[in-house]
């Protein structure tokens, strides 16, 4: 391949399966269900999430540390350590290390906590810290804090696609040589109860009664998503300074596509010219056809109609039929995060050479014709991809190879 050729030499993550790259694995490869009822969403139409287990920020930050950020900075900021620790950060030239993290809504927990404070005790009563922990900029600044790295420092938000187009915007910054090294990754956490309203009366969460079997990706009883959180960040380096420098390369981002349905404010274009579009970009960057494509981690989000448009586009732009995996039957939809999280686990597919499960696929959806692994499946993977969309017709892929 001889177009974008970006190595992936670091990987964190902090989803309902758990702390860390290895524990969130292991719960996707197994296709073991992470939703339950949530007792904050217990006055909810719709109470079934999908949390982090056992994340006790104290603990992981230091309670001084901590207690000065919103959760979505706490879940991203142990993402980032664990990535960094798994390269060799001291030959990084500091100047030249970037942060680009998406994030589709910033510190939604603190907002929505300190308008409380203001309806209850007024304007003198609400914390001098609410827009350091609220501002959706603060997450990349926290963490270029905590490493002292000082090139561009950025926060995107492309809803559900925030973290596959930080990763394609990093790509960007170092095939343009404005940094070196580029950490780039997704975060939310907005499992409160303003938002879940919102997204209940939308409609677009699922009802189903028992939560372990909720989230079920182009399953034909779909009735809606189950909502999430989590961070994920991978260190990002151009390849050919990765391999002088003697890094273990994890696998490589050879290709990005973004596009805009330009359709609706939060439904597909029923055409999928928009997923099309990013799908085409994606593998014309990575001097691909549709052919060399042997897995997909489809955005898969458990609703009717997303779940239609992306598996037909799957159909007809990639006829050598690769097996599709939505790990949302898994973690449930991390919103902001996903699309990072979902690119660390077909990182993890392609270095392993392992397709995960779809958790909760009883019956495909009969108007598919993909095919969609429901157990663990060893396969040699030369390239995968990685589909993430969002509300107001975002769309984001990317194209990742073997090392």
């Amino acid at each position: 391949m001889t177009g974008l050729d970006i190595a992936v030499t670091g990987l964190g993550l902090v989803t309902p399966g758990g702390v860390g790259v290895e524990a969130s694995w292991a719960a996707v490869r197994e296709g073991r269900s992470t939703a339950a009822h949530d007792p904050v969403l217990a006055a909810h139409e719709v109470s079934i999430s999908c949390r982090v287990p056992d994340f006790d920020a104290d603990a992981l930050l230091g309670a001084r540390r901590a207690v000065r950020l919103d959760r979505f900075a706490q879940l991203a900021l142990v993402a980032a350590r664990e990535a960094v620790a798994d390269e060799d950060r001291t030959t990084w030239d500091a100047a030249r290390v970037g942060v680009v993290i998406g994030t589709s809504a910033g510190g939604g927990e603190t907002f929505e906590r300190q308008h409380g404070v203001l309806l209850d005790d007024g304007p003198t009563g609400v914390s001098p810290l609410l827009l350091p922990m609220h501002l959706p900029n603060m997450v990349a600044s926290q963490i270029a804090m905590e490493f002292g790295f000082h090139g561009p420092n950025l926060v995107v938000s492309t809803a559900c696609a925030s973290g596959a187009t930080a990763i394609g915007v990093a790509c960007d910054l170092l095939a343009a040589r404005r940094c070196d090294v580029v950490l780039a990754g997704g975060v939310d956490a907005l499992l409160n109860p303003l938002t879940m309203a919102g997204f209940g009366r939308m409609g677009a969460l699922s009802r189903r009664d028992d939560p372990a079997t909720a989230s079920r990706p182009f399953d034909a009883d779909r009735d809606g998503f189950v909502a999430a959180e989590g961070a994920a960040v991978l260190v990002l380096r151009r390849a050919v300074d990765a391999r002088a420098d003697r890094r273990r390369v994890r696998a490589r981002v050879v290709g990005y596509g973004a596009s805009a349905d330009a359709h609706h404010i939060t439904n597909p274009d029923p055409e999928g010219r928009g997923v099309i579009a990013a799908v085409r970009a994606a593998l014309a960057d990575a001097d691909a056809a549709p052919a060399d494509v042997r897995h997909v981690n489809a955005h898969g989000t458990s609703t009717q109609l997303n779940d239609l448009v992306e598996g037909r586009v799957l159909a007809e732009l990639l006829p050598s039929r690769p097996l599709v995996t939505s790990t949302k039957g898994v973690t449930g939809h991390m919103l902001g995060a996903a699309g990072a999280a979902e690119a660390v686990f077909t990182v993890l597919a392609v270095e392993q050479g392992i397709v995960p499960p779809t958790a909760n696929l009883d019956a495909l959806d009969p108007r598919l014709d993909i095919d969609v692994a429901t157990t663990a499946v060893p396969r040699g993977i030369d390239l995968a991809l990685s589909n993430s969309f969002g509300f107001g017709g975002q769309n984001a892929v990317l194209a990742i190879a073997q090392a």
